[in-house]
């Protein structure tokens, strides 16, 4: 197990990290279309959907987690999309998993500078885990404290940001860690 801030642990410790962490328009390269990214060749690569049962077992929901925590926003993004894809957009897994595309999406408008993105996407994230908390009758979801998720969300919306954080390296910009529970570490 390896130890993040904020007592958060790598949940996937094997998984390679990127390199550097894709910013648009700050001059990193894309990390799928440009041939000297991080994640090019990888596109076509199988995503396993997501159900509330089993999240524990789904290497794409751990490994966007830790992308996450580990100030990767774009990659977290793109990872939790393509759950969200396959697991079913409607489905309530599905809207799940578009409350932490959003988030993630809050984290990376820090990194671009634009805090009205940043107050967009953190506000909606903060209402989609507000309907799913609603919707389910429990606070926990996919090993996730839903009420924490709104906190989260709606103070991320709240917060100034540090400006003119180093291109391409992965930093993270909120106070918060995404800890899923229960999770047993082997």
């Amino acid at each position: 197990m390896t130890q993040l801030a904020n007592n958060a642990a790598r949940l996937l410790s094997t998984a390679d990290l990127p390199g550097y962490t894709f910013v648009p328009g700050s001059g990193t390269v894309h990390p799928v279309r440009d041939p000297e990214g991080h994640s090019y060749g990888r596109k076509g690569r199988t995503t396993k959907s997501l159900t509330a049962e089993s999240w524990v077992e789904n290497r794409g929901y751990l490994l966007a987690i830790d992308y996450f925590n580990l100030g990767y926003y774009w990659e977290a993004h793109d990872e939790f999309d393509r759950l969200h894809r396959v697991s079913g957009p409607e489905s309530i897994v599905g809207r799940f998993l578009k409350g932490l595309v959003k988030l993630s999406a809050a984290g990376l408008k820090v990194r671009e500078e634009s805090i009205h993105g940043v107050r967009r996407h953190a506000a909606s994230a903060g209402e989609v885990f507000a309907d799913i908390a609603a919707e389910v009758g429990e606070d926990r979801f996919c090993g996730l404290k839903l009420t924490l998720l709104q906190f989260a969300a709606d103070r991320a919306a709240q917060l100034r940001y540090t400006r003119e954080l180093p291109v391409g390296q992965p930093i993270r910009v909120f106070p918060f860690v995404l800890q899923p529970e229960p999770f047993l570490f082997t």
